[in-house]
């Protein structure tokens, strides 16, 4: 029964571990509203491709800001997942959700993807752009597309 147990723990242990040195993209972000999104890659799928996932919580404390979810995307991407950024890509003074994926293979190409937040409460794809060199500005090419 203890050696039973104590392999449970073990296993246990051994997922705990493997998650975390996969490496795979998570972050959160607070929006100007209070509502808290975070942004993840596909958890176990190969880094060079697969999906993200965008979720949307209400706004909370920071003990609690990851738990009323309202709201949720899974995108593909051809791509690791870079960084998330706020910023205005339409122009009505409300910043979009913006996830940069670059791709793995030769040349490095970037992607980003601009959400917006629906009457404080659905998130809705707003623009993207994809195959951009490396060295270019994502957001910009999303405000200039």
């Amino acid at each position: 029964m203890v050696k039973a147990i104590f392999c449970g723990v073990l296993v246990s242990i051994g997922v705990a571990f493997s998650v975390q040195a996969s490496g795979h993209f998570v972050q959160k972000i607070k929006l100007p509203g209070g509502q808290t999104v975070v942004v993840s890659e596909g958890e176990l799928e190969a880094r060079s491709i697969g999906s993200f996932s965008i979720r949307l919580y209400q706004a909370a404390p920071p003990a609690d800001e990851t738990t009323f979810f309202i709201s949720g995307l899974v995108s593909e991407r051809d791509g690791v997942v870079e960084k998330l950024v706020l910023a205005d890509i339409d122009g009505d003074a409300d910043p979009e959700i913006v996830v940069v994926v670059r791709s793995v293979g030769t040349g490095s190409y970037l992607a980003a993807y601009a959400f917006g937040v629906a009457q404080q409460q659905t998130l809705v794809p707003v623009a993207s752009v994809t195959g951009l060199p490396a060295t270019a500005d994502p957001v910009a090419a999303l405000k200039n597309r």
